[in-house]
């Protein structure tokens, strides 16, 4: 057994802490840079820069060729999913008129093998055709409970005998929905906005991407501030000077277009670029130590 000393702390048969942390086991936790945060001005589609922004009544902002898109395909699965249900309701009505018709027919077999059954048919061409030359129980009515039990039997070691589970289609909502905040989402909802490009020389000469100002304080809007859009002109300010000025004076700063509360929304942030996103900008992922190589696999846990 050798002694415990710097040099022989690693022999032992089992991974101490220190060691699972420097091969990155459990839970890893970094603060997302800017490479992972989607801009203001980039479409929660397409994340790229937008081409003609709409936004909805939430504060999402979309291309207008990527939301019209998005719509029209929702519409067109939305009229794919309700033919599948009238087709499985016309087949359950089928069904059901279909076991009418047995219902009928078993009864009339019934009531005719009650009153004739027992009656021998001599009939010269019944007597070819059945030599027992009954009607009912020797023949038609044994045939017809084997059928029944070959149809019914749950036999899984026959093909034709194997149970199908019938998949029900349900009704499909017929409201189209916003991709980004899952509401109920309308073409005449959405409203086309409007930035103010910075004109600035300098920094158009110095900078290849566009940049976009308040048109009240002339503040560069960055993914940092709040924004709020007007729904009845689509401008964009900063949300100090909409605060400060239009829930005031109800008029819009740029085009003195009279405004109401109701008209200012919220523009949702910028956020990150993975599935879940907010203000906490925190990644997670988990690393747990596999048989063998001792790196093992990383599951991915929820951003938050």
């Amino acid at each position: 057994m050798p002694q415990r000393h710097s040099k022989n702390n690693n022999d032992l048969a089992f991974f101490t802490y220190d060691e699972k942390r420097k091969l990155g086991y459990g839970t890893q936790k970094e603060r997302l840079g800017k490479d992972s945060i989607k801009p203001f001005d980039a479409c929660c589609l397409c994340l790229k820069p937008f081409i003609e922004p709409m936004s909805c009544l939430k504060g999402h902002v979309y291309c207008k060729e990527c939301i019209l898109e998005c719509l029209l395909a929702q519409k067109k699965d939305i009229q794919r999913k309700q033919a599948a249900h009238m087709a499985q309701q016309k087949q359950e009505k089928d069904e059901e008129e279909e076991k009418l018709m047995l219902q009928k027919a078993r009864e009339l077999d019934a009531f005719d093998q009650q009153n004739h059954g027992a009656v021998p048919q001599y009939s010269d061409k019944n007597y070819n055709r059945d030599k027992n030359g009954f009607h009912g129980a020797n023949s038609v009515k044994a045939t017809s409970y084997e059928e029944e039990a070959l149809r019914t039997m749950k036999a899984f070691w026959l093909p034709s005998a194997t149970p199908e589970a019938s998949k029900k289609v349900d009704a499909p909502s017929t409201d189209t929905v916003c991709p980004e905040g899952n509401e109920k989402l309308r073409l005449k909802t959405l409203f086309p906005i409007c930035f103010t490009e910075d004109k600035n020389a300098e920094k158009r000469a110095t900078s290849l991407d566009k940049t976009y100002i308040c048109p009240s304080c002339k503040v560069t809007l960055t993914n940092t501030l709040s924004l709020v859009a007007l729904s009845s002109c689509g401008h964009v300010f900063c949300k100090k000077c909409a605060d400060k000025f239009m829930a005031v004076d109800k008029v819009c700063l740029v085009c003195d277009k009279p405004c109401k509360e109701r008209n200012l929304v919220n523009l949702s942030k910028g956020g990150t670029g993975f599935a879940g996103h907010g203000d906490h900008l925190e990644a997670k992922d988990f690393k747990h130590l596999g048989s063998g190589s001792g790196l093992g696999l990383v599951r991915p846990a929820m951003k938050t």
